[in-house]
């Protein structure tokens, strides 16, 4: 196995293989040889679990998955890639490599046909340009996994693993907090990557609720509070809420009222139960 974090054999193959990085998919492969067997460890994968990998690029992640866990499979969107990965991964029989855009892709059936009888993580690399829509999808298909583990821009780890009802929560906080209890594991310094991007990274677990710590009567609707909550956060919750769900103030005042949220609230001051509370009351 060649050292896949290594600058000059990463070099090499690429050049091989004409390969040139591109800005759009943000490619930025990892070259620091103690990250990969870090989240592969971390992500709660062994010899009984299947593992979801999204964006494998030359197979550094990939590699450390497929020496711990009984199956993996790696969704690819550039299949530019797949001539590498059958170079440097081709002596795994536990790996498939699906090309494909993981946002398209049917990942309840996906899972029902690769990992039948198996435990189910995800563990991923994300391009930064993605990571919001590409860990909501996990979330909201429903998915029979147990966990996410993902390497993000450290900012937006951060965001994720705020705690609801705090300055540094946003609407994707709480979004994913409705589905996942989030943990921030380690941060990875922009060095470790080739290109190396402009940011830090962090790694990141979202272990999956069996059951959303709130009760809603409908799902979409209390996205909709939070999307509108957040969408003009400087704004009180009463105006936010207002012009983001195209109700009126005195509507917006006596569902806050009837939840016993005060006018003035702002929407990194909520709860989940606050949240809640309001989708269900509108």
């Amino acid at each position: 196995m060649n050292n896949l974090s290594d600058i000059g054999t990463i070099k090499d193959i690429l050049s091989r293989h004409g390969f040139t990085f591109s800005k759009s998919l943000g490619q930025n492969f990892l070259i620091n040889p103690t990250v990969c067997p870090k989240m592969a460890e971390m992500c709660g994968a062994d010899e009984n679990t299947g593992v979801i990998e999204i964006g494998p690029g030359i197979g550094v992640l990939t590699n450390e998955l497929c020496s711990i866990a009984k199956k993996v499979v790696a969704i690819e969107l550039d299949k530019r890639l797949l001539p590498v990965l059958d170079e440097t991964l081709g002596e795994y029989d536990n790996l498939t490599v699906v090309n494909g855009d993981v946002l398209k892709i049917d990942l309840n059936k996906l899972i029902k046909d690769e990992f039948p009888g198996m435990d189910v993580v995800v563990c991923a690399n994300l391009p930064y340009y993605i990571t919001s829509p590409v860990i909501m999808k996990l979330l909201e298909d429903k998915l029979p996994i147990k966990s996410i583990t993902v390497m993000v821009q450290k900012e937006a780890a951060q965001r994720i693993c705020a705690e609801v009802g705090t300055r540094m929560s946003g609407a994707v906080t709480v979004a994913v907090n409705y589905y996942a209890k989030p943990e921030l594991l380690f941060n990875v310094s922009a060095g470790s990557f080739m290109p190396a991007p402009k940011v830090d990274s962090a790694v990141l677990r979202l272990d999956v609720l069996e059951k959303p710590p709130v009760k809603v009567k409908n799902e979409k609707k209390l996205f909709a509070v939070i999307k509108a909550a957040f969408a003009q956060r400087r704004k009180v919750i009463s105006n936010s809420l207002g012009s983001g769900l195209s109700k009126s103030k005195d509507e917006i005042v006596s569902v806050l009222e009837s939840a016993g949220i005060p006018l003035n609230s702002r929407a990194e001051n909520l709860t989940m139960q606050n949240f809640a509370d309001i989708a269900n009351s509108i």
